[in-house]
């Protein structure tokens, strides 16, 4: 079993919605993903779930943050569901995960997020 955690602050990510809404949208997120987060009230607090959510889950791999941030989906309503694709499945099946369990909160200033990647 392998953990990773992470916390960013809300207004970062309003911040980079603001400034490049389309491009910071599909740099980082999927299309099902951003369908999501278009539809919650806040969308700002759901973006940076997610974003919390794929650095926790590179942690959790042992690659931090060097990956292409798409290999990462987090969907789902309730228990959020990850996907993994690319060089962040390939580092799954090195370390024989079999499965992420991902948590993610947040307050009114920060979001945060723990992933705990399951080993056979």
């Amino acid at each position: 079993m392998f953990v990773g955690i992470d916390l960013i602050e809300i207004d970062r990510v309003a911040a980079a919605l603001a400034r490049h809404p389309a491009r910071f949208r599909e740099r980082v997120y999927t299309t099902r993903e951003i369908d999501e987060c278009d539809r919650k009230p806040r969308p700002a607090q759901s973006y940076a779930g997610r974003f919390a959510g794929k650095e926790a889950v590179g942690k959790a791999l042992g690659r931090g943050v060097p990956f292409t941030w798409t290999e990462i989906e987090i969907v789902g309503r309730g228990k959020p569901q990850v996907s993994l694709t690319g060089s962040m499945l390939a580092a799954a099946e090195r370390l024989g995960v079999v499965r992420i369990d991902l948590s993610m909160t947040h307050s009114r200033t920060t979001a945060a997020a723990v992933a705990v990647a399951v080993t056979a």
